[in-house]
């Protein structure tokens, strides 16, 4: 496992060390001062040098180094560092020198409560919190805490539920999720997809009392085509959606039963309290495209370029697509541009080499065309070299459509008080890598 932790800064300076095991001396940050922040090459994340394997992270100016000297799971490892990244930041608001300084003991009782002998033992920040205080960066001594409270301690922290203690309540009973997708998309100026897939995730909110029970359904094809066989192909489930989507990638929460879904593909879960990240997923199949971006640049000799840009809305006339902008790339030795466009505010951007066009509210079910004629200034270089005509980019926000098809089918909550909470569901798809060559 890791066999020791380094806080580093820019410089190399060693800020914080913790050596879990006798396999590893402090000498080590010297030899990954000199070969990884000391190297301008291009660095990976893993560095082995000799015997000695390095996995780092950066944040800001900070390092935040594991060493070990085994044969350790990297993903392991880079989740620890992104764990602790985010339990600091939850005691000391900014990861930075200065506040690493200042809290320092802060810092050595964290890392003796997460890692034990090397292995990760508790990196929940709800549970850490308990029983390590913020106050002065010290400990507070177990005898001014209450008996009742230090069992509840050790219930949580190695309970079957860490995440959730039983005797939350609330008047108000409720339940938010959110569906959040990222559309990559690479299309060639054909009109043919080139790579085109979807990042999901789904964010909930949960203000829920006592210790729910909660059965989450989505649109997995797997699940819609078992339950089409048991019903004998029912014009009940023909009604619905007719395929669900095939899910490529998935990771879990770690509430979520794994069994139970490997089992029947079923979600059930008891939720923490507040917001969290339920699941990841990646769909490669069917994918609806927001937008279709149908581009048309003319070379008019040397000095001159004619571009017509449409782009056409591909959901519902109910839908809009919020804070709409179209990145169109123009030639570096461009003098003017005139630009005519039939809704937004369309202006070029000589620092980005590019006509920058922006729609607030995009109507679903529409199209609107930006047409621009750029005037060339003569260049020595252009003779050597032609424009390499990067890719048309978007970036926009719509509300209530998933790229996917992915749609929360129910989720079920049952506790012991028998009480009803209110659920709101909402989808939101986002541009990730949206390129249009041209």
């Amino acid at each position: 496992m890791i066999s020791a932790l380094f806080l580093m800064n820019g410089k190399g300076e060693v800020l914080i060390s913790r050596i879990y095991r006798d396999d590893i001396s402090r000498g080590v940050a010297n030899a990954f001062r000199l070969e990884v922040i000391g190297s301008q090459e291009t660095r990976s994340p893993v560095k082995l040098i000799g015997s000695t394997s390095f996995m780092y992270i950066k944040v800001g100016n900070i390092y935040i180094v594991g060493v070990s000297r085994q044969n350790v799971n990297a993903c392991m490892v880079f989740e620890v560092l992104h764990q602790l990244v985010d339990i600091f930041k939850s005691y000391f608001d900014n990861l930075d020198e200065d506040s690493i300084r200042n809290n320092f003991v802060l810092v050595y009782e964290l890392l003796d409560e997460i890692l034990d002998f090397g292995y990760p033992q508790n990196c929940s920040t709800d549970v850490l919190k308990l029983y390590i205080t913020q106050g002065q960066g010290k400990l507070k001594s177990l005898d001014k805490l209450k008996q009742d409270k230090i069992s509840k301690i050790t219930i949580q922290a190695t309970g079957t539920t860490p995440w959730r203690t039983p005797d939350i309540k609330y008047k108000r009973n409720e339940l938010y999720i959110d569906v959040v997708e990222s559309v990559n998309l690479l299309m060639s100026a054909e009109g043919n997809i080139l790579r085109a897939d979807v990042s999901g995730q789904v964010m909930m909110k949960c203000f829920l009392s006592g210790m729910p029970e909660c059965k989450f359904g989505m649109n997995d094809k797997v699940i819609m085509d078992r339950e089409k066989s048991t019903n004998g192909g029912a014009a009940r489930s023909g009604a619905r959606r007719a395929n669900g989507i095939e899910i490529d990638d998935i990771t879990f929460h770690q509430c979520v039963r794994l069994g139970k879904f490997d089992s029947d593909r079923t979600v059930s879960f008891i939720p923490p309290d507040g917001e969290f990240e339920l699941m990841r997923y990646r769909t490669t199949e069917h994918i609806n495209l927001p937008f279709k971006v149908i581009p048309i640049v003319r070379e008019m000799g040397r000095t001159r370029l004619e571009c017509s840009v449409t782009v056409k809305s591909n959901f519902s006339s109910k839908m809009f697509g919020a804070n709409v902008k179209v990145i169109i790339p123009t030639p570096k030795n461009t003098a003017v541009c005139k630009i005519v466009v039939a809704a937004g505010k369309a202006k070029y951007m000589p620092e980005q080499d590019a006509i920058i066009w922006r729609i607030r509210r995009f109507p679903g079910d529409t199209e609107f065309t930006l047409r621009a004629e750029v005037e060339l200034m003569a260049s020595v270089n252009l003779d050597k070299k032609a424009w390499s005509r990067p890719p048309i980019s978007m970036e926009f926000q719509v509300t209530m459509f998933t790229a996917s098809g992915f749609s929360v089918r129910f989720l079920k909550v049952v506790e012991k008080s028998n009480y009803t909470p209110i659920k709101w569901v909402r989808y939101l798809t986002k541009a990730g890598t949206y390129q249009n060559r041209i």
